[in-house]
């Protein structure tokens, strides 16, 4: 029985969607990296849409200008050391820029198909993401048939742009929102049943495949390797941020001066120069763990997958074994360094309260401008900024900044424990 196989690969930086680009129009010079593709045969493939430039680059720009007129408009109005190209915007963003859809089957399955056979299969999938996945035709990138490689497959890049209400402005923006098609794992299991079933309506003999076990094709070496390169920095990272603390707390019980008075808060230069350090390692650290996390929810998911595989091959079982004790490991550094930077965060906002409490002008607002870059980081979230600026001078600025109305409430703020 043949599959009924569609996966969805995220595109996360500029550069990755050139590289997408020239892999899927076949404007590469060579194609050492894939010898399944036999270039004399490029020439049949098959562009159900295609792209409006030669380049993925200057189309994906074309189909976004509204957004990026927006972004610069408000770039005008923006603080310099907070301005950023829309270019620098979207690679920093924690959201995709376009998402690739694969489908495909096996070999099986196109055995006896004329090409006009495979173009009806593929506009059939074409119908499944604008029926099914909700896309429109203008957020369709390039949708590309390759019938140069082993089994016929096609790829469509789709750019999840939307408008959406900004309760802060009262308006619709444009923004790119990949939940607003693919909502999470499960939703994308739905998906996959609803390709299935379309497949089935429109003739195609083909089998619904294994349930949730749509991850990333990587080896086990690779695997490895990908962790014990995470150990690695992880390790170095935990290490220098140790490092820090200590030199910290060595500081902090040497320091005879008055820490904090009525107007100013007096610190010893050396002293706050070690607490910057504390809060620069942190945040290294915490750039770290999104990674972690992805990894180890990839080596279960993947761990999973290769159970439906061991009646094929009796030595899969060892690897598994190998990547679940993997993963109980990894899950277990997450943990741990999640109350790590739980604590820390603890102390930078006790700390930024405290000298919003007692500083200068001049203080408040270096400090005010610093927990609002810890807001669109996404250190802080709303209940952060609450604690902090509850009943400072700051704390119509900051509400405002973070969008917190006079009726929002959180227990055990801080306010509520200096009463």
């Amino acid at each position: 029985m043949s599959y009924a196989i569609f996966r969805v690969e995220p595109i996360n930086k500029l550069k990755d969607l050139g590289q997408i680009g020239a892999h899927n129009t076949r404007t590469k010079e060579a194609y050492k990296s894939n010898p399944d593709i036999d270039k004399s045969k490029s020439v049949n493939n098959i562009h159900l849409i295609s792209p409006l430039h030669k380049d993925y680059y200057n189309s994906y720009m074309n189909l976004v200008k509204d957004y990026k007129k927006q972004h610069d408009e408000k770039q005008k109005t923006e603080r310099e050391n907070r301005k950023k190209s829309f270019s620098q915007m979207l690679d920093d963003s924690n959201s995709v820029i376009a998402d690739e859809l694969l489908f495909t089957s096996d070999k099986e399955f196109f055995k006896d198909m004329t090409k006009d056979e495979i173009v009806k299969w593929a506009n059939c999938c074409m119908d499944f993401v604008y029926e099914d996945v909700g896309y429109e035709k203008w957020q369709v990138l390039n949708a590309t048939i390759h019938l140069d490689e082993k089994t016929p497959h096609l790829h469509c890049v789709v750019v999840p742009l939307i408008k959406k209400y900004d309760k802060r402005s009262d308006k619709e923006k444009w923004t790119i929102s990949k939940k607003y098609y693919m909502k999470d794992k499960n939703y994308l299991s739905t998906l996959q049943d609803k390709y299935h079933e379309r497949m089935i309506n429109n003739g195609y003999d083909l089998d619904r495949g294994i349930k949730n076990s749509d991850n990333e094709h990587i080896d086990i070496k690779q695997y490895k390797k990908i962790t014990r390169k995470l150990n690695i920095e992880l390790t170095s990272k935990n290490e220098k941020l140790n490092k820090s603390m200590l030199e910290l707390e060595q500081k902090m019980g040497s320091n005879k001066e008055t820490i904090f008075d009525k107007e100013y808060v007096k610190v010893k230069k050396d002293t706050f120069d070690s607490m910057n350090k504390v809060i620069e390692q942190t945040k290294k650290v915490m750039e770290i763990q999104p990674k972690i996390q992805k990894v180890y929810k990839e080596v279960g998911e993947y761990a999973k997958s290769y159970r439906f595989l061991e009646k094929e091959n009796e030595n899969i079982q060892k690897e598994v074994k190998y990547l679940r004790i993997k993963n109980q490991k990894l899950e277990k550094e997450n943990d741990n360094l999640i109350s790590y930077i739980k604590a820390i965060l603890k102390a930078i906002k006790d700390f930024f309260r405290h000298l919003l409490q007692i500083g200068n002008e001049k203080t408040k607002e270096a400090t005010t401008n610093e927990i609002k870059d810890y807001y669109d980081n996404n250190d802080f979230d709303k209940d952060d900024i609450y604690d902090i600026a509850i009943d400072t001078t700051k704390e119509d600025e900051l509400f405002e900044y973070a969008d917190i109305d006079n009726f929002y409430t959180k227990e055990n703020s801080f306010s509520d424990l200096e009463r």
